[in-house]
């Protein structure tokens, strides 16, 4: 996105931060923590927590790290790109965590699980810090350490379509399509 913040792009001409600040909102009850390391963050949503990475550099799963020290725990995660997150699906990652660490979605994504759309309980904390000691920043890189649920890719669709659900916004192209699903959908917030 040539630099520019992908949460403060319009979909359907609203930010997407301020349509997943109203998911959360439905969903769980609260305005969601944002995790954001640019100096201008706090301006973007001036009713919303922010919090810099605790330990900065360490990617996504530096952000996690940070979500889980820093809102009360449990806590639900979204990438602040997935526009089409909805409010049922993030009560069922939330309810999930009754029986597990981590509550993840399946996903075509390369993983197979969408860790940036996942709920992750306290064990979790501890857990994340070791990966991240030994540099292994991937999202699901401490998964041995904890007992992780997986929200099925059939329970998954009766949210929605999963290619919709976790559609990220990464590029130009993206953000147009964001729009077109938007459009062609009929969603409205």
């Amino acid at each position: 996105m040539g630099g520019k913040p992908k949460g403060l792009e319009l979909v359907g001409g609203i930010r997407i931060l301020d349509h997943l600040v109203a998911t959360f909102e439905e969903a769980l009850g609260t305005p969601p923590l944002l995790v954001a390391n640019a100096e201008d963050a706090p301006t973007w949503c001036p009713d919303l927590r922010v919090t810099p990475d605790i330990r900065p550099g360490m990617g996504a799963l530096g952000g996690i790290y940070t979500a889980l020290l820093s809102a009360p725990a449990p806590v639900v995660t979204v990438a602040w790109d997935m526009p089409f997150v909805t409010a049922p699906l993030l009560q069922a990652l939330a309810a999930g965590l009754e029986n597990w660490d981590a509550f993840l979605p399946e996903s075509g994504g390369p993983r197979g699980l969408e860790p940036l759309c996942a709920a992750y309980g306290p064990a979790c904390g501890p857990a994340v810090a070791a990966a991240l000691d030994v540099h292994d920043l991937r999202a699901i890189g401490f998964h041995d350490r904890v007992k992780v649920g997986i929200l099925s890719s059939r329970q998954l669709r009766a949210f929605g379509d999963p290619a919709v659900l976790f559609f990220n916004v990464n590029t130009a192209d993206e953000l147009a399509e964001a729009n077109r699903l938007w459009r062609t959908r009929g969603l409205s917030r």
